[in-house]
């Protein structure tokens, strides 16, 4: 279905029944990314699973201003006000973790469980932060200069995604065209306006949740690893899983484990 929310067109799937679900996807990604659990996780929750602004079949504005993770972040609140929906759980992978993590300290009466799937609260310094804006600014020229397929082809080679190689060529293939389907001034607009040298840090804010935090990260993702690890110590209902044999993306690389853990946290009795 479509939800208009502010002059802005947004793609939103909805499945299943129960308490409701809401599923954020990562950078390049969109509602795909959660198609292969929708027949388990269904059958105990209603998924509530929207193309983030930029992404997919949502429209993608000029207006870099939209694309401020607080903006998101009011979006999906108007999303769910139509949707009348009043409290959901939340599901967050990397950009999307981000953007969940957001939404739970702007809205903490609508969250009642925060997963957060190789997600951070930002960077800690305005240097780092200015350093990794110059780079996002960069990279989104690089898009619209050289096109949506060669900045998938540099994207789909870097470090963070190295574990992903060891996935079927079927598997790859189809990340890969989904990736390619995304609007160009979208892909763009989000790094400038979403990425992390834009956010606001939230490290000093963690202690300000008071819904339990199940966080997830692969084994293999050091970088990743370690920030869940240094969130652990600030959150005062924070659990953490590690997955074996899995990089940054568990939900693609480590399905069947990633289906389990959400599943066991979102039921498991408060």
């Amino acid at each position: 279905m479509e939800v208009a929310v502010d002059g802005i067109q947004y793609q939103v799937e909805v499945h299943g029944e129960g308490f409701p679900l809401l599923l954020l996807h990562g950078f390049t990604g969109d509602a795909s990314t959660w198609q292969p659990f929708y027949d388990a996780w269904s059958k105990h929750s209603m998924l509530i699973v929207p193309d983030i602004i930029g992404h997919g079949k949502t429209e993608s504005p000029d207006n870099l201003q939209r694309y401020q993770i607080e903006s998101a972040a009011h979006d999906l609140n108007c999303i769910l006000n139509v949707l009348g929906v009043s409290q959901v759980d939340l599901l967050g992978y990397s950009m999307g973790g981000r953007l969940a993590l957001t939404f739970a300290l702007l809205f903490p009466n609508k969250v009642r469980k925060l997963i957060l799937e190789s997600a951070t609260p930002g960077i800690a310094t305005e240097e780092e932060r200015a350093l990794r804006r110059m780079k996002d600014a960069e990279l989104a020229k690089f898009i619209t200069e050289q096109g949506i397929k060669s900045f998938v082809d540099y994207w789909e080679d870097i470090p963070l995604f190295s574990t992903m190689k060891r996935l079927s060529a079927q598997v790859r293939e189809s990340i890969r065209s989904q990736r390619l389907s995304n609007s160009p001034i979208g892909l763009a607009n989000s790094l400038v306006g979403m990425g992390t040298g834009s956010q606001p840090s939230r490290w000093e804010q963690l202690d300000e949740l008071a819904c339990e935090v199940l966080l997830v990260t692969g084994e293999e993702d050091k970088k990743f690893y370690g920030i869940a690890e240094q969130m652990l110590k600030t959150l005062k209902k924070g659990t953490w899983i590690a997955v074996e044999n899995s990089g940054h993306a568990i939900h693609v690389e480590e399905r069947e484990k990633f289906g389990t853990i959400v599943s066991d946290f979102l039921l498991k009795k408060r």
